[in-house]
């Protein structure tokens, strides 16, 4: 079957396919390598045209999870989770304590959290079935929505970039594209307002452009984005949106936003990009703030802490783009460089007991 080679091409440890007729759940859950530590991942609520788009989509979420922990040297793994379903019209608690019971059952292997079309309350229902879960509400013990700190992560890692290319990290006068004005998207534009860059972005949902618009965000229709000039184009959105329709419209220097799995090709159109002359951030690197923020959730929150590992965005992008530079590769292949050395040399270690103590402190706190 597809999966199986899918699965084997990609390197990933288990797939779980979840269904419950009764409440209305279709999910997949997919742990890719739990070689540094549990995998952690969001679940994503999300209308998919069909089984096999969610199961594709849910593939590359969690291996970029694995990536992501790795290049940014947090002892996580990568798993990730997507429910079949309009968030808006198909969620229930049912639905999400069905869910939860489907985390449960895999004993600390994947620990969930919040994504695209769910939000801290989903989590805290979520919650009542396992304690594998962060992102929960302050009210039951959590931190909350991570997308502020998500969000500020972006910043440092477009400061970054901006040092590459200009030789300073200062945004004011920069003009930016943000596509998906959304949870992260919308912290990220009131962070660029501070710093005073101008701000052009879209959204598919209209109350999202409303309040950016009111915000002083120059609003441009969702397929217009990428024909946007301005010196660097944010995707906030979701994923696979650089590809070969889209990157020969771009008229941008870079690329360095939110979302996950922008590039739809990993290793082709990075390539393009860096033909092209485009800077790329790669995506995994640059988002890594809310996993840093879920991180802290599950060892005890400190948002002092997750705020100064977020700030660490900044040298991972600058070493991303040095290392790119040193070995004549794309930038999305530096990145990748960068965590499957530290996948390799911590999987000689042989097998950890870090989710143990993190089981003991879920279970004494909740």
């Amino acid at each position: 079957m597809q999966i199986f080679r899918d699965m084997a091409d990609m390197g990933h440890e288990r797939v779980l396919f979840c269904s419950n007729p009764d409440v209305g759940l279709r999910a997949v859950i997919a742990i890719h390598s739990t070689v540094l530590g549990p995998g952690l991942g969001g679940v994503r609520m999300w209308p998919y045209g069909s089984l096999e788009e969610a199961v594709t989509d849910v593939l590359r979420l969690s291996r970029g999870m694995t990536y992501k922990a790795a290049a940014t040297g947090i002892p996580l793994g990568g798993g990730k989770a997507v429910i079949l379903g309009d968030p808006k019209r198909d969620k229930s608690e049912a639905l999400m304590r069905a869910f939860g019971r489907f985390v449960d059952s895999l004993g600390g292997a994947y620990i969930t959290a919040e994504d695209v079309g769910t939000d801290a309350e989903d989590m805290d229902r979520i919650a009542a079935e396992t304690a594998w879960v962060t992102g929960v509400s302050p009210e039951h013990g959590g931190a909350g929505d991570p997308s502020p700190v998500t969000a500020f992560g972006v910043l440092q890692g477009i400061r970054a970039t901006a040092q590459q290319l200009w030789g300073s990290p200062v945004l004011a006068g920069r003009s930016i594209a943000i596509q998906g004005l959304g949870s992260v998207g919308g912290y990220l534009a009131s962070y660029l307002r501070e710093e005073g860059a101008r701000i052009f972005g879209c959204d598919i949902d209209a109350e999202a452009v409303a309040r950016a618009a009111e915000s002083g965000v120059e609003i441009v229709e969702p397929e217009s984005i990428y024909d946007v000039e301005c010196d660097l184009f944010a995707p906030c959105a979701l994923g696979a949106i650089l590809n070969d329709r889209t990157i020969p419209r771009l008229r941008v220097r870079a690329v360095a936003g939110g979302a996950n799995n922008q590039l739809e090709q990993i290793d082709r159109h990075g390539r393009e990009l860096s033909a092209r002359g485009i800077l790329y951030a790669p995506d995994f690197v640059i988002n890594a703030g809310g996993l840093a923020n879920v991180y802290n959730e599950l060892i005890g929150y400190n948002q002092e802490r997750a705020m100064r590992m977020a700030r660490g965005i900044f040298d991972n992008v600058l070493t991303a783009y040095r290392i790119a530079e040193r070995d004549g590769i794309p930038p999305s292949e530096a990145g990748e460089r960068m965590a499957e050395e530290r996948i390799e040399s911590i999987r000689k270690l042989g097998p950890r007991h870090w989710d143990r103590a993190v089981r003991e402190r879920l279970q004494r706190d909740r």
